[in-house]
């Protein structure tokens, strides 16, 4: 009995040791220091305007604010003013890192806050897109949904001066892969990271940009619907996924000199993007041999699981799947879902699968373009 006593006392004691507490103290705000500032991290689900991390006065013109009791670990951070578009920055308004503090015992983290990203008018951007870069029609039709939509094309470099058959990648949100101009949250970078793969690698490939829908992107980029803030979402995924087979690749095959079988043939997309490229491969295995499936929104379509369930042997295909920790919220598990759907994959005697998870990785166009090298060598592999 002594024994069990002693080993709980120890238990209870390690237990206490290994809580720590973060100091968190301003030293010096550049600007608008009379505003309520608050801490947002990953010991608060980001949460930009928490009441229980607002900064507070800390001797003299200081401020700061205490974590108390996480565990030992890495912990991420930033300051805002209540709401991420007004996000600390650099003094010249550039944006910055997350701030980053190793805890393995009581740690004080001093900080200075050298500008806000709402003090900084927001600058034209620029046409980024590279000479490989074209848009083949600013209002291709989708008969399948009696729309139209821009679709861009990326050709390797050498494609002009050689007679040789290209693998062709088919991506989602065609705004955001190439050009900052149009893109909503920056770009990929697609163009720009292919030119230089392709020079160390000489795996070449066609890029195809399919522009989403606009309004209509919620429906065309789910195959089941779901309820959005209490409007429902009618399911148009699979039209659209027939739009791709049906009319768009045959068109891209009789117009560029392309490698037409599955094994070349290959689909990519983010967030719901992410989700209709893996509906893609489920409807379609034998047209898509690969997929690279970064942030998927598994999360309102549950059934997508059921369905890979389904998903025959008699089918070889290549699936990347890419998530972020700071994704998601208190009720949506990104990595989580994430991680099922690899399992049920990797049960599949045919299928290869790679899974990244970057620890503090978000769910914008930043983190994809930083992982879009590593999807495309293991694609080419």
């Amino acid at each position: 009995m002594k024994k069990i006593f002693l080993l709980l006392f120890i238990l209870i004691n390690v237990f206490v040791k290994a809580q720590y507490n973060i100091r968190i103290v301003v030293n010096t705000i550049a600007t608008r220091m009379n505003d309520d500032i608050y801490v947002s991290g990953n010991f608060n689900n980001w949460n930009p305007k928490d009441e229980n991390y607002k900064l507070k006065p800390f001797g003299g013109s200081r401020k700061g604010v205490v974590v108390k009791d996480v565990a030992a670990g890495t912990y991420a951070f930033k300051f805002t003013r209540g709401d991420f578009s007004k996000v600390e920055c650099t003094a010249d308004g550039r944006d910055i890192s997350d701030r980053v503090v190793e805890v393995s015992t009581d740690v004080v983290q001093e900080c200075t806050i050298e500008g806000w990203k709402d003090d900084y008018p927001v600058k034209p951007k620029q046409y980024t897109a590279s000479p490989q870069v074209k848009i083949i029609d600013t209002a291709f039709k989708i008969p399948q949904l009696n729309r139209t939509r821009r679709i861009w094309v990326y050709l390797p470099k050498g494609y002009a001066t050689s007679s040789k058959n290209y693998p062709v990648l088919y991506m989602q949100d065609g705004q955001n892969l190439f050009n900052d101009q149009t893109a909503f949250a920056g770009e990929w970078g697609v163009d720009e990271c292919l030119d230089t793969l392709q020079k160390q690698t000489g795996k070449e490939c066609i890029v195809v940009g399919i522009d989403n829908g606009g309004d209509k992107r919620m429906s065309e980029y789910t195959p089941y619907g779901f309820t959005n803030n209490g409007n429902i979402i009618k399911p148009e995924g699979k039209q659209y996924v027939d739009f791709i087979v049906q009319t768009l690749k045959p068109f891209i095959d009789a117009k560029f000199r392309t490698k037409k079988t599955a094994e070349s043939t290959f689909i990519a997309g983010s967030s719901l993007g992410g989700l209709i490229s893996f509906y893609a491969v489920l409807q379609y295995p034998q047209v898509f041999g690969s997929a690279g499936i970064f942030s998927p929104s598994f999360w309102i379509a549950p059934q997508i699981f059921e369905d890979a369930e389904k998903l025959s042997n008699n089918t070889s295909v290549k699936l990347f799947f890419y998530s972020g920790g700071r994704e998601g919220n208190s009720n949506i598990n990104m990595v989580a879902d994430m991680k099922r759907m690899v399992d049920i994959i990797s049960k599949k005697t045919n299928y290869n699968t790679r899974m990244v998870v970057m620890a503090f990785g978000q769910h914008n166009e930043k983190y994809w373009r930083q992982e879009f090298a590593e999807f495309y060598l293991w694609l080419m592999q």
